[in-house]
């Protein structure tokens, strides 16, 4: 990276930076990728420069896989500033400036703001920043959510684009930053066997399928005002079924990619209540923070269409929840059955649904092809197969930049394809607002299991491919 960078990171002693971003930016610095940078931390914690280098070092030592000691330490914690929140924008400003001594002279640094700050507090650190004249040469770096329904969404773009130019304003989505997702791009667009198929003569119906075994217990006051539609949903699935069913981009850049994402967002039909299972699981409203008659769902499945020449038609099941029997993040592409009149009775196609092409978007990604062959032996009986890739069975393990570091890189570098645009929010939510409007009754789940009885109403004639019918193999095991 040749232009010198200062990351500002609001929110600096807080969870997300603890655990993703102060490792993230060590192990940017360590790979070589992020070598021109200092750092600033700010918030309202009462830290000098001291303590928190101390915190960081804490920090990369829980959660960042080298031990208290990493390659690179001395170096980069000369690198790490503090900036203390109470001391408003002149405070910020004198401390950027000293960090920005560093560089050479004639440079001229980019600055990158992070804002890992509850949702309230988004506007004030922009003026903020406003106040302390760190706009010029500056990007930032917004966390979910972009606001809770069309009117607030707009209001904020608005806000922001008072200070912020659209295109300085990077608004993440870790679930787009991790190498599997990125994949379905190059397994989609490079390969020949697959793209003429991606289509709705081929495909029956796709699952985007992201349970969490995690409760709320942290974070409920929060969760009270959003709900699993506003929190998982319209930032993260809707933007992950984008990458799955875009049209191919003009080049492999950040603008083209952007808009054929768009025009997947301006092709969906509006989210109608009746298409929608909303669900709460036993014992939420016994959280502090949680009304007891609160009607807050923390799980939602629903059905969706992109009517455009590619989709009409293919309806586009998206789940999520807390407190689900597993955590999984998965996209399954099931394909139409082929007529079974040749084959005689009792053959056994069909019997295990259709073929299905599945994306793991775990942190050890994974793709899985699953096909119906013949078992050897006489007669014809069929049985299903898989072929699975995995990334950490490869030469490419070591490589793999985890989400945030991917996505700190990109927007250090003015990257925006992994990035949501104002437009885009824009429009998911005015497809949201039937569902907004008139939401369906909240149904009780039972922790650990997959959701309120009525998903498998939902999704008939087809079903769920969580729970899998088979695990994913292991190299390492005999007969794999």
């Amino acid at each position: 990276m040749p232009t010198p960078t200062t990351v500002v990171l609001f929110g600096a002693t807080g969870d997300l930076a603890q655990r993703k971003l102060l490792p993230g930016l060590m192990h940017l610095f360590q790979s070589g990728l992020l070598t021109e940078v200092q750092v600033v931390g700010t918030s309202l914690d009462d830290h000098d420069r001291d303590s928190f280098v101390d915190f960081t070092r804490m920090a990369i030592a829980e959660y960042g896989g080298e031990g208290a000691d990493p390659p690179g330490w001395e170096e980069f914690s000369k690198r790490l500033h503090w900036a203390a929140g109470a001391g408003g924008p002149a405070r910020l400003a004198e401390v950027v400036a000293e960090a920005e001594a560093h560089f050479p002279a004639d440079a001229e640094p980019r600055r990158l703001h992070y804002l890992s700050v509850p949702p309230k507090a988004a506007l004030p650190v922009v003026h903020q920043l406003k106040d302390a004249g760190l706009v010029e040469r500056a990007r930032i770096v917004m966390e979910k959510p972009f606001g809770t329904d069309l009117e607030s969404a707009k209001k904020l773009n608005s806000s922001l684009h008072e200070v912020f130019d659209e295109d300085q304003i990077f608004r993440i989505d870790h679930f787009l930053g991790k190498e599997a997702a990125q994949n379905i791009l190059a397994f989609r667009f490079a390969n020949g066997l697959f793209e003429p198929i991606w289509h709705r003569n081929n495909i029956d119906h796709v699952q985007i399928d992201v349970p969490e075994e995690l409760g709320l217990a942290q974070r409920a006051d929060f969760y009270e005002s959003t709900g699993a539609y506003r929190d998982m949903v319209v930032t993260h699935l809707f933007q992950v079924m984008a990458f799955t069913a875009m049209e191919p981009p003009t080049a492999l850049e950040p603008f083209a990619i952007s808009e054929e994402k768009n025009k997947v967002f301006r092709s969906m039909l509006p989210i109608e209540p009746s298409d929608v299972v909303r669900g709460q699981y036993v014992g939420y409203r016994d959280i502090d923070g949680v009304a007891h008659d609160s009607e807050t769902e923390t799980f939602i499945a629903l059905k969706c269409y992109v009517d455009n020449w590619r989709w009409a038609g293919v309806p586009f099941y998206l789940r999520t929840g807390k407190r689900l029997a597993e955590g999984a993040r998965i996209i399954s592409i099931a394909f139409r059955e082929p007529p079974r009149s040749m084959f005689p009775a009792g053959s056994g196609v069909g019997d295990n649904g259709p073929d299905h092409l599945t994306f793991d978007l775990a942190d050890q990604s994974k793709m899985s092809l699953s096909f119906y062959g013949k078992r050897p032996g006489p007669g014809m009986k069929l049985d299903k197969l898989s072929m699975q890739f995995a990334m950490h069975e490869t030469g490419w393990a070591g490589e793999v930049l985890e989400a945030y570091e991917r996505l700190i890189y990109d927007a250090a570098r003015g990257d925006r394809t992994l990035f949501t645009s104002a437009e885009g929010i824009e429009r998911l939510w005015e497809v949201s607002q039937p569902l907004l409007d008139n939401p369906p009754p909240v149904r009780p789940y039972a922790q650990g299991s997959w959701g309120p009885n009525r998903i498998h109403q939902l999704i008939t004639p087809h079903l769920w491919r969580l729970p899998f019918e088979r695990t994913w193999r292991d190299a390492k095991e005999k007969g794999s």
